[in-house]
């Protein structure tokens, strides 16, 4: 073996037949185009476009950066129509990440509707040259993940089922076909590979330079050098940007700005969560077995080498990532800020962070060890902490949006640009992407949490996806309940939007490590000990993280009613209502109290608080509504306790009367609980008797201390979101981010009950509400029941019928009440009777479905309004008795 410094010729070896690119050495081109790259062709290269001279003093859109993303946004805008589009950037266009990319782009994503994007950018990359006379360099050879374990297998079968009802093209593939395709590999540990065709590599400059074409061809700005150097808000909305070349109005700015889109936020006084960490690939000159080729090899991703590998011209490019403790975190530029200047310029090279997947790559494609260096790139990328992008308005300040932290620009900048560009034309996001919302993050995030997440998501690039996948670095954040030293020691903690929160809780002698899995794994009998703790006794649940917001003022109930499709609920009643998009779409699903005339407490889930927050304040400063709206999530803690004993344990611990005539499902009133100020609901999203206790977050412990103690002889336990997942399955309770989100409308979801059409308020959506139901819906959310061996559904699995995949569920997990797997799915109205026979795919095998009639198990009202009318009907007794063994 030939590795043993840095300084050796080969792959293991010196660097013979090129420099290194450094620090300080400024590149006009993509590190691999600069020296004849195959991408744009021999004497195909483009010529830098000049910058524009002119000025204008009004935009309706400034973007701020010129790499792809923003340049891709401001094609799209000015090609939709926008006229006075203005894109400024701080030195040249490509400056930054784009430039030096490897230029990958793959139609795969483990995530459901970043598919979405992928997709996009490639069909425009595919036509983008035709358009603009711009040559782009792309290529698209296809590429292969690699799969070297049985669980990496498992993976790719996991990722068909989620691939299926999409229209990306992905396949997997045996050794066979896996070794023709890619000739050059060591089939030895090989055993399947994930295949996508219309995958490959495009030039970064080349494809900015085309986008950058585009947008002057429809009529954008494109202005550099104009670095920005003040933002400045204004009452009405707009904005003062200033720059050397000139100042200017804008109606919205977008920080586009790549690696100084933190220096961007921190004008307007915003801590973006983003770090530059160093990616490095190597690039080799001609292998003559490479040479040898017919045609271009696909891309290949070795996941457990945890590498990328590419032809490029007759040689081969390399970029692998490093595991946690060997990258490197440019956290200089997070304290001191970008150097000043930096703009095409690289790292230093570290080979020895590289050494073990450099083994690793050259044990799999075995020619790379007698391959000459001709170059090694080492360059800065932006990673979020989770290091998926943040994309699209920002909360608490109007008129500004981000398109930042790409970890992959290239693959993302299209489809981006488009997706941002629909969302600012038509008043909302063309199609979900909340993962990818800038308002996830908050002040929790903290510098030392994004570097610590930044670190991990880098080394854990390669590493398998599971479900309920849960990453621990930086964790926990500041942000804890009041709960969280007494609980942790007793349970598996997930983690939302900063919170702690218990998953499952240990039993004595089970096994208490993490261990995710495609299959069932250490948490299933838990889980199904806590399932039988609320139905059968009484639970105890921590639902602090849910996102709480005050809202009270002259046009507070005017506000809520044109924000909500439900009417309201009347002063000391709680309800379930929805926040639809123009279009008609689920955009939020809150619970509403009326606490007293005019004051309201609204819910939402922990993943939505700031999404929620943001709309909820646009409309309300769009419709100048007299309102005092107050972020109050961290101030309360939430503990919720439900089952059939729920009434008899907190009635001991206060004079309010709890019964069934004084304090109603959907009820709220305020009170003390053992001496504690409480705000209590009769609501719970287990389906049975339960209550929701608001408290200061300071009284977490003495409330939780008190309801234990005093549940001492009815059996109290603690349960988790594990649990309280299978429990709101069973009573059909739909959750907002599955069965609705903002690709979806209410009245395929099966929410008409909560849709009140014939309100007098105009309620945002309520007339495309009324053309979709004339129209008439195409599918419907139905319950379907499956017989599984060792694998339950997690939500996004393909549904079949006759061979032909007919829709995708939404969410699922075990029923221990049927002993059965149970799932929501979305399928064509004319297969949704109760009764129709569907399959559902899961790791590769089609298993038997049926739909039935919802609920599987009657809620506890339901119940108790049958036992009073007598009513008992077999529909019942079956449900009630199997929920209660």
């Amino acid at each position: 073996m030939l590795l043993r410094a840095v300084a050796r010729p080969r792959l293991g070896l010196a660097l013979r037949g090129g420099p290194v690119l450094s620090q300080g050495l400024p590149h006009s081109r993509s590190p691999t185009q600069t020296r004849g790259s195959a991408r744009a062709g021999p004497g195909r290269e483009s010529p830098p476009l000049a910058a524009e001279t002119k000025w204008k003093d009004r935009a309706e859109t400034v973007i701020i950066g010129g790499g792809c993303v923003g340049v891709s946004l401001a094609y799209h805008l000015a090609k939709a129509g926008m006229r006075d589009v203005v894109l400024l950037e701080k030195s040249e266009l490509t400056a930054g990440s784009t430039w030096h990319a490897a230029g990958l782009t793959t139609y795969f994503h483990p995530g459901i509707n970043l598919k979405k994007i992928h997709y996009d950018s490639i069909k425009l990359y595919e036509k983008l040259e035709e358009e603009t006379g711009q040559v782009v360099g792309f290529h698209q050879p296809g590429s292969i993940r690699i799969a070297t374990t049985p669980v990496r297998v498992d993976e790719f079968k996991y990722q068909m089922t989620r691939t299926h009802w999409h229209a990306t093209e992905q396949y997997i593939i045996g050794p066979e076909k896996i070794q023709e395709m890619f000739p050059l590999l060591n089939m030895d540990k090989i055993l399947a590979g994930l295949y996508n065709p219309g995958d490959g590599h495009i030039d970064p400059y080349s494809l900015t330079m085309a986008l950058a074409a585009g947008a002057r061809k429809y009529g954008a700005l494109l202005k550099y050098p104009a670095p920005v150097t003040s933002l400045k808000p204004r009452s009405d909305g707009t904005w003062d940007v200033e720059t050397p070349q000139g100042s200017l109005r804008a109606n919205r700015i977008v920080n586009a700005a790549g690696f100084w889109a933190r220096e961007v936020g921190k004008m307007i006084g915003l801590e973006h969560p983003l770090i530059p960490v160093q990616h490095q690939y190597v690039v080799t000159s001609t292998i003559p077995e490479v040479q040898a080729l017919k045609r271009e090899l696909p891309v290949l991703r070795d996941l457990e080498g945890s590498y990328y590998l590419r032809q490029e011209r007759n040689g081969l490019l390399f970029g692998p990532y490093e595991n946690q403790e060997k990258m490197k975190v440019q956290d200089a530029w997070v304290t001191n800020g970008v150097p000043p200047g930096f703009g095409k310029e690289l790292f230093e090279s570290d080979l020895d962070r590289l050494m073990e997947h450099v083994q690793a790559a050259m044990e799999m494609v075995p020619v790379l060890q007698k391959a000459d260096i001709i170059n090694v790139v080492n360059g800065p990328i932006t990673y979020s902490p989770d290091i998926l992008p943040l994309v699209g308005p920002h909360q608490g300040v109007r008129n500004y949006w981000v398109a930042v932290g790409f970890g992959y620009g290239i693959i993302h900048a299209g489809g981006v640009g488009k997706y941002l560009s629909d969302w600012i034309l038509q008043g909302e996001p063309p199609f979900d992407l909340i993962e990818l919302d800038p308002n996830r993050y908050g002040k929790w995030t903290t510098a030392q949490y994004t570097e610590a997440k930044a670190r991990e998501s880098y080394g854990f690039n390669n590493i398998v996806g599971y479900p309920k996948e849960e990453r621990f670095a930086g964790r926990p954040t500041q942000r804890v309940s009041g709960l969280y030293e007494t609980l942790s020691p007793k349970c598996s903690m997930g983690f939302h939007a900063g919170w702690e929160q218990p998953n499952w809780f240990y039993r004595p002698g089970q096994d208490t490590q993490y261990r995710p899995s495609f299959r069932r794994t250490n948490w299933f009998e838990p889980v199904g000990s806590e399932y039988k703790q609320v139905m059968q006794r009484v639970g105890v649940i921590d639902l602090t993280p849910f996102g709480k917001f005050s809202i009270k003022g002259r046009d507070s109930a005017r506000l809520l009613d044109h924000l909500f499709a439900n009417a309201l609920p009347k002063v000391g009643f709680t309800n379930i209502s929805h926040m639809l998009t123009p279009k008609g779409r689920v955009y939020a699903e809150l619970t509403v109290s009326h606490q007293s005339p005019g004051e309201f407490l609204l819910i939402t889930g922990s993943g939505s608080e700031l999404h929620d927050l943001r709309w909820i304040e646009e409309v309300a400063i769009k419709g100048g509504y007299n309102v005092e709206i107050r972020n109050i999530t961290d101030e309360l803690g939430v503990l919720g306790v439900a089952g059939p004993h729920a009434r008899r344990v907190l009635q001991k611990l206060t004079s309010e009367d709890l019964s069934e005539g004084a304090f109603a499902f959907l009820q709220t009133k305020s009170f003390k609980v053992a001496g504690i100020p409480v705000t209590a609901i009769r609501i719970s999203y287990t389906g049975e008797l339960g209550w929701e206790l608001y408290h200061r977050l300071e009284d977490s412990v003495a409330l939780y201390e008190a309801v234990m103690t005093a549940g001492q002889q009815e059996g109290i336990s603690n349960f988790g979101t594990y649990a309280l997942n299978a429990l709101r399955l069973e009573k059909a309770f739909r959750a907002w981010g599955a069965e609705m989100n903002c690709d979806t409308n209410p009245l395929e979801a099966g929410l008409e009950y909560f849709v009140k059409l014939n309100k007098p308020a105009d309620f945002i959506g309520k007339q495309a509400l009324k053309q979709i139901k004339a129209e008439g819906l195409t599918r419907r959310l139905v319950c379907l029941t499956l017989a599984t061996d060792d694998v339950d559904p997690e939500g996004n699995e393909s549904v079949w019928h006759r061979g032909q995949v007919v829709g995708n569920t939404t969410s699922g997990s075990f029923s221990y009440s049927i002993q059965k797997s149970l799932a929501f799915a979305y399928v064509p109205v004319e297969l949704s009777e109760v009764g129709q026979q569907v399959e559902v795919e899961l790791l590769g095998k089609n298993y038997p479905a049926t739909i039935i009639q919802e609920p599987l198990v009657l809620t506890e009202p339901a119940r108790s309004r049958l036992e009073k009318k007598g009513k008992k009907d077999k529909t019942e007794k079956s449900s009630h008795h199997s929920a209660e063994f």
